[in-house]
């Protein structure tokens, strides 16, 4: 099976069974019927193309047209569950909105529903308490990975500034630009200066 139709079948079968397992899910889906919104994956250069029904199809091709279509990294995805961010996204240049507004609004509140409960489903085949340790203890390990991530963003961007010295550092380009606003208010006094030289000595 070729890999995009492994990942789109994965795509599809999450979100339906997700979906159905939810009654206010269910009825956002019900205002998307009929739509079709497209999803490009900027750094992949691939496509997800969402057809809403009695349930969501999920295309990694489709030649006719969409009624919405959004460009974004893939970093963006998580932030697209949080309606009020999709203005913020668009204003920084994160995502890229062509078409109805408004129905990306509404799949960004599909998305923002879909909120799967694995502990409740691991329980069945491992018992409460094992569900509960495995899930917590997947929770820390992400939480950890995302500090020594954060550690390692902080400790590249100290070697990069203080060590190779290939980046200016934050009080250095403060000093740039007060020097900048000094320069500005120079040329502009020897500006007015001329031209009032030049006024008086106008015939």
């Amino acid at each position: 099976m070729p890999v995009d139709a492994l990942v789109t079948g994965a795509v599809e079968t999450a979100l339906n069974t997700l979906i159905k397992e939810d009654e206010d899910s269910q009825r956002r889906l019900a205002r998307l019927r009929g739509k079709i919104i497209r999803v490009t994956l900027n750094e992949l250069n691939k496509q997800l193309i969402f057809v809403f029904s009695q349930q969501v199809d999920v295309l990694g091709a489709y030649e006719g047209d969409v009624d919405c279509a959004l460009a974004l990294n893939v970093s963006v995805l998580p932030e697209l569950r949080q309606q009020a961010n999709l203005t913020q996204l668009i204003k920084a240049d994160k995502l890229s909105i062509d078409g109805d507004v408004q129905l990306a609004q509404q799949f960004s509140t599909l998305l923002s529903g879909l909120k799967p409960d694995v502990e409740e489903k691991l329980s069945h085949y491992t018992g409460d308490i094992v569900a509960h340790t495995l899930v917590s203890g997947a929770k820390q390990g992400v939480r950890w990975l995302q500090k020594g991530v954060a550690r390692q963003q902080r400790y590249v961007a100290e070697v990069i500034t203080e060590e190779w010295k290939l980046a200016p550092q934050a009080l250095e380009i403060a000093y740039f630009a007060d020097q900048v606003d000094d320069l500005k208010s120079d040329v502009a006094r020897c500006e007015a200066r001329l031209n009032r030289l030049l006024e008086q000595t106008a015939p």
